[in-house]
């Protein structure tokens, strides 16, 4: 037998009769077509909007209220690492200014922060707004300081 276009089918069952509703009794969905009596759900159009709870705070605008969600006004640093600081000179006062004309750092949008990547072989002064415990107990160990504001 050789493929037609004339000759296409369905499979038996794969498209069923549209279902007849408020068309009576007979028809199993006569008067109310399956929406019941009266009430919000019965009436004409989509009951409700997507989302809408009756009355009660939806989801989507309760979440943000619950634990476990991000941050929403985070501190944001200009970080830099203790390894980088070796470029500098020996016994250099270091902060945010200094960086940026080293060519260490490229925005000094943020107040600084060091973190402790790497290792220090130079002694010096830091100011910054933050420094990590591994970065404070590697400039200290040098026999740098740590100055925070």
């Amino acid at each position: 037998m050789t493929f037609q276009l004339n000759s296409l089918k369905p499979n038996l069952g794969a498209r069923r009769r549209k279902l007849r509703k408020g068309r009576g009794i007979a028809a199993g969905q006569g008067a109310s077509c399956g929406f019941g009596m009266r009430g919000q759900k019965s009436r004409s159009g989509r009951p409700t909007r997507p989302g809408f709870e009756g009355g009660q705070m939806p989801l989507y605008r309760r979440v943000p209220k619950l634990k476990h969600f991000p941050l929403v006004n985070t501190k944001e640093f200009t970080v830099i690492n203790v390894a980088s600081l070796n470029e500098l000179k020996d016994g250099a006062e270091v902060d945010i200014d200094s960086l940026v004309k080293a060519g260490l750092v490229t925005s000094p949008k943020h107040p600084l922060k060091v973190l402790g990547k790497g290792d220090l072989k130079v002694k010096l002064t830091v100011h910054a707004a933050a420094f990590t415990a591994s970065a404070r107990s590697k400039i200290e160990a040098v026999g740098g300081v740590c100055k925070t504001f």
